[in-house]
């Protein structure tokens, strides 16, 4: 089932007698199981239905046994077991999943791992429970989420603030949340957020930051690009060269996928690089200053200086100097 099914099924009061939620992604794990938390039981309820265990501190006989109660005063007890990943003997969950108690609600969060899908217990609860898999976002796809994400707290975001957001938090969906949280305090609903408002209460600067880079090396821009890097440089805790790179790495690969489309109409080519429709001026803008061949050339740079970066046959040179030597390649 789809992380918005199930959370769609939990404000609704449908629940599972068993969710077996594991996965690379922390945050939708943590989502799934809060809303568990927050919609099943009154908090008057929790004193005697609900109970939180360790994967380190318990075992599966244990949670069973737990399983098998009968709530009192209530139509439901909850067990939520976190660290779920550390459990021994998963196997001996298989005569529970096939005849769980109704009034129980089981929660597994087994983070930052998977279970083997070819185990008979994680056939078992796929058949008739809830395996959700929480999968990843790749690094193109975090703009979107975090416009989906603030939208569904009925706030909107801009497009370049979103990318703002993106490109300095990476795909780390429960910093970004806690980022966006700050954000909210002072915004109301109806409202959007803006360049502005990431600069002024999060301390993005909206004028240096990568994705105003990419605009300046899109139109060859040298001595706004020369601002941009002499400014990570100063600053290279906030800006380091091993979070750059990846993201230029993406920039360049796109404007050379375009060079190969054969339909380079707006609509085809929001769709063949899975970019919001609002970039694609700037990145189809940016093909006509390099050719296809350029762009081969400034893939194989920044497989050079990612090596570099990381210390490998660079013992000395410090990030903003490899950092400046890279963006003269990249515009001469």
């Amino acid at each position: 089932m789809r992380y918005e099914e199930i959370i769609k099924s939990i404000k609704n009061k449908i629940f599972s007698p068993i969710y077996f939620l594991h996965g690379e992604e922390g945050f939708f794990i943590d989502e799934i199981c809060n809303l568990i938390d927050q919609n099943v039981l009154t908090e008057g309820e929790k004193d005697f239905n609900q109970s939180v265990v360790y994967g380190k501190d318990t075992d599966i006989g244990t949670i069973i046994t737990m399983a098998k109660r009968f709530p009192m005063m209530s139509s439901h007890q909850v067990i939520l077991v976190k660290e779920a990943q550390h459990l021994k003997q998963l196997n001996l969950l298989e005569s529970y999943i096939d005849s769980p108690q109704k009034s129980t609600i089981l929660v597994f969060c087994y983070k930052y791992k998977k279970i083997d899908g070819r185990l008979a217990v994680a056939k078992k609860i796929k058949k008739n429970h809830i395996l959700f898999d929480s999968k990843k976002i790749y690094d193109n796809q975090t703009p979107d989420w975090i416009e989906n994400h603030i939208r569904s707290i009925g706030v909107s975001i801009t497009p370049p603030a979103s990318r703002m957001l993106s490109e300095h938090l990476g795909n780390d969906l429960s910093r970004i949340s806690n980022e966006v949280q700050k954000l909210l305090i002072t915004t109301k609903k109806g409202e959007t957020i803006t360049e502005d408002d990431i600069q002024d209460k999060i301390g993005i600067s909206k004028d240096y930051n990568v994705f105003e880079l990419q605009n300046a090396l899109g139109s060859k821009d040298i001595t706004k690009a020369n601002k941009i890097i002499f400014y990570f440089a100063a600053n290279p805790k906030d800006h380091p060269l091993v979070m750059i790179i990846p993201i230029l790495y993406n920039y360049f690969s796109n404007i050379a996928v375009i060079h190969t489309l054969q339909d380079k109409s707006p609509r085809s080519i929001a769709s063949a690089l899975g970019i919001n429709p609002y970039f694609v001026n700037a990145i189809s803008s940016a093909a006509r200053y390099y050719s296809y061949a350029k762009l081969v050339r400034i893939i194989g740079y920044l497989r050079e200086y990612d090596a570099k970066a990381k210390g490998v046959d660079n013992p000395y040179t410090s990030g903003g100097d490899l950092l400046k030597e890279l963006i003269y390649k990249i515009l001469h």
